[in-house]
């Protein structure tokens, strides 16, 4: 099967890298909520060996994400696992790291307020939940492109862009450590529990 590919992917996976690299140093199983093209896990991988990245997503993503491992030399990987907020229980994994790029604005605001709670549940203590893409400051916009990409997620039936506070509220039990500025617009939060 010839793979999908995201140009985002590839062009903020070194950003990223460099804070998880920092905030995911001591953790030992990693588990990524919507992995997606599966580019992310794979790289991912391959830069910390120390940690075994468990992917997941819904059904329907895990044949791409299964050719994206099929061609990494990664022993540290695992297969897809059915995870689809609001619908599956949490997997069985012992994660001490958790992450998610893209995937707060596309879920509902139901959905974005039951994987703040269920990660919250979770995490052990001590835990990090690394959280990727773009957010609201405040109850503003932080950039005229992200007003445009919030009207046209609404328009295709998404959540749309979360504010932080918000975010704040539904983690409880998480405190957020860091709100890293990354470019594009973007910012990786970064919740300890």
């Amino acid at each position: 099967m010839s793979k999908r590919f995201s140009q985002h992917c590839e062009n903020n996976k070194q950003p990223i890298l460099e804070q998880l690299s920092i905030h995911f140093k001591n953790c030992q199983n990693a588990l990524e909520i919507g992995s997606g093209t599966g580019q992310h896990a794979v790289f991912f991988a391959s830069q910390m060996p120390q940690l075994t990245w468990h992917t997941s997503d819904m059904p329907e993503n895990h044949a791409n994400i299964l050719a994206w491992i099929a061609e990494s030399p990664s022993k540290n990987i695992t297969p897809p696992i059915t995870f689809t907020i609001g619908q599956d229980p949490w997997p069985g994994i012992h994660a001490d790291a958790v992450f998610t790029a893209n995937t707060t604005h596309i879920m509902q605001p139901s959905e974005a307020r039951q994987m703040m709670e269920i990660i919250s549940i979770n995490l052990p203590e001590g835990g990090v939940f690394c959280q990727y893409g773009p957010m609201n400051v405040n109850g503003r916009y932080t950039s005229d492109s992200n007003r445009e990409f919030d009207k046209n997620l609404k328009q295709k039936g998404f959540g749309g862009l979360r504010d932080i506070e918000q975010l704040i509220t539904w983690g409880e039990g998480m405190q957020l450590a860091a709100r890293v500025a990354m470019p594009a617009n973007n910012f990786l939060l970064v919740w300890q529990k």
